[in-house]
């Protein structure tokens, strides 16, 4: 695509396509594009995989919206199994969504050239992933109609490395997950805290 000189009535003329969050959802992460990076990080055990299966389970309420989940880390896992369970994922249209089992870079890359290919892909986690920086924006720059969610390790409050730390300057939405409640930072603006499981909390 060739590149173009636009004018300032051309940028005050631009209507971005958002994908039309209401409720919790809006309040919390505003009404994102549903193109470009987010990232989610945190500690194991404090809520990233429920928080991710809730998004994946209200992301696919947009109708046409096609959803991939890599799962490198665990595979199909029992804690994977139970957050789709507790979500009710199971009960969305299943023909627009799957799981991958473990797809490396080139596999991704493989699927994502593919008609009807997933809208939305949400890779768990970025570190078995094991891309380069540069990787990434090869990605992004192949697909920049798509949307990828990189699930990260933590290392103090931060992604854990430095291609993580890269990527999470360049998201559009940043959502660190702590003690089952996401703290978010989003471009779209939104309030900052998400309670993922308020149970959780009650029962202790």
């Amino acid at each position: 695509m060739g590149r173009r000189a636009l004018s300032i009535q051309n940028l005050i003329d631009y209507t971005p396509k958002t994908l039309g969050f209401t409720g919790r959802w809006l309040d919390a992460m505003g009404d994102p594009e549903p193109y470009g990076s987010w990232i989610i990080w945190g500690a194991s055990g404090n809520g990233k995989t429920r928080f991710a299966v809730q998004l994946v389970k209200y992301l696919m309420s947009f109708e046409g919206l096609r959803i991939a989940y890599n799962g490198l880390e665990e595979g199909m896992s029992e804690t994977y199994r139970r957050a789709i369970i507790d979500t009710g994922l199971q009960m969305e249209k299943q023909s627009r969504y799957v799981f991958w089992d473990g797809f490396d870079y080139e596999d991704m890359m493989e699927r994502l050239k593919r008609k009807r290919s997933p809208n939305v892909v949400v890779i768990d986690s970025l570190q078995y992933l094991n891309i380069t920086y540069d990787q990434y924006k090869e990605l992004v720059r192949k697909y920049p109609k798509k949307l990828f969610i990189w699930i990260s390790h933590e290392s103090g409050t931060e992604p854990k490395g430095g291609t993580a730390q890269s990527i999470k300057y360049n998201s559009n939405i940043k959502i660190r997950v702590h003690n089952y409640y996401a703290t978010i930072i989003s471009r779209y603006k939104g309030k900052e805290v998400f309670d993922i499981w308020p149970e959780k909390h009650i029962n202790r």
